[in-house]
């Protein structure tokens, strides 16, 4: 069906984003490459994406997030559910985000991730700082 979806600048509901993510659960090992950002993301609309990520069957690769802000607990929210499934993802793109918008902390979570051993992530970019894993690289 679609190895690929971008999704935009939609502004999408809270409702919607529930709708939405259902849907891509329905077909979860066909999605390779997620693109949501400039949405508008709201905390709220974090836990139907956590619960696609924590899905044993997602096989996402790449998830592009960015253009919104989030709070402390969303970004452990988020990191938690990628740290639950770690076997696909491989590009994590956090694109536009203030200072104000990603605290060190959250910063400091996502940085394990990428070093987690159980953890496929080979690349993290938060905003122009491209951080690529230790573990993979000779």
């Amino acid at each position: 069906m679609f190895s690929l979806f971008r999704l935009m600048g939609c502004s999408l509901s809270e409702i919607s984003w529930a709708s939405l993510v259902s849907a891509l659960k329905s077909n979860p090992p066909l999605l390779r490459e997620l693109d949501l950002r400039n949405n508008e993301l709201q905390d709220s609309s974090v836990k139907p994406l956590c619960d696609l990520l924590e899905s044993p069957d997602c096989r996402l690769e790449t998830l592009r997030l960015g253009g919104y802000s989030l709070s402390e607990i969303s970004w452990a929210s988020l990191v938690s559910a990628l740290k639950s499934n770690p076997s696909h993802l491989r590009e994590l793109d956090l694109w536009y985000l203030r200072d104000t918008e990603l605290q060190d902390s959250s910063v400091k979570l996502l940085r394990d991730l990428l070093e987690s051993p159980d953890c496929r992530l080979e690349t993290l970019r938060i905003n122009d700082e491209l951080i690529r894993a230790e573990k993979h690289t000779t």
